[in-house]
């Protein structure tokens, strides 16, 4: 038996508003699996193709409320890495990168920019467990980074920018930061290498 138009159009709009409901137990966005964190591959691919483009016009804010414009970072040479709590690579590298962070002291700043939807409610926690104390805590609240830098890039993604403000290259993927290597390539902010 035919059906009318409009009864075919109530269905599909039926399905249309049952497939977006979001009362589903399953996460929005996927979740760390800590047993996963030491099976990490930090096996990133460094990318020169980028050098010389500047910080995205991008603002992070913290957990309490204080916002920061990225263009603001010029001035010292700055590793910028995105990254986010349910990121299995991201997780095994946030203990090398404050590790890095503390080493670097002044000379280069180390800036870690959560791509968490649910923000400072699960960032906090995160840093507090593993007691990242050398690094920042900034949001990326609008998620506008991955655009900036490419639009496909995925976690982690952490890009050297030198004093001006110009990035000199980046690793997508996850990344030794407590190689020696680590080490000479971010080196290369300081040394006007590139």
């Amino acid at each position: 038996m035919p059906r009318s138009p409009s009864f075919l159009l109530t269905c599909v709009i039926a399905l249309v508003v049952a497939g977006c409901d979001r009362q589903s137990t399953e996460p929005a966005q996927p979740q760390e699996d800590a047993s996963a964190e030491n099976d990490a591959q930090l096996t990133g691919t460094l990318d020169r193709s980028f050098a010389g483009q500047a910080l995205p016009a991008v603002e992070l804010v913290d957990p309490s409320g204080t916002t920061l414009a990225m263009a603001d970072l010029k001035g010292k040479p700055t590793l910028v890495n995105l990254w986010a709590t349910w990121c299995v690579p991201c997780v095994a590298e946030m203990p090398m990168l404050d590790k890095l962070a503390a080493e670097l002291g002044d000379s280069v700043r180390v800036v870690t920019i959560s791509q968490d939807m649910k923000g400072a409610e699960v960032v906090e926690p995160f840093f507090a467990q593993r007691k990242l104390a050398n690094l920042p805590k900034w949001i990326d609240q609008k998620n506008d980074l991955p655009i900036a830098y490419g639009g496909g890039a995925a976690l982690p993604l952490t890009v050297l920018y030198d004093a001006e403000g110009k990035e000199v290259w980046r690793i997508m993927g996850g990344f030794d930061w407590s190689s020696s290597e680590a080490h000479r390539l971010v080196a290369e902010a300081t040394s006007g290498k590139g």
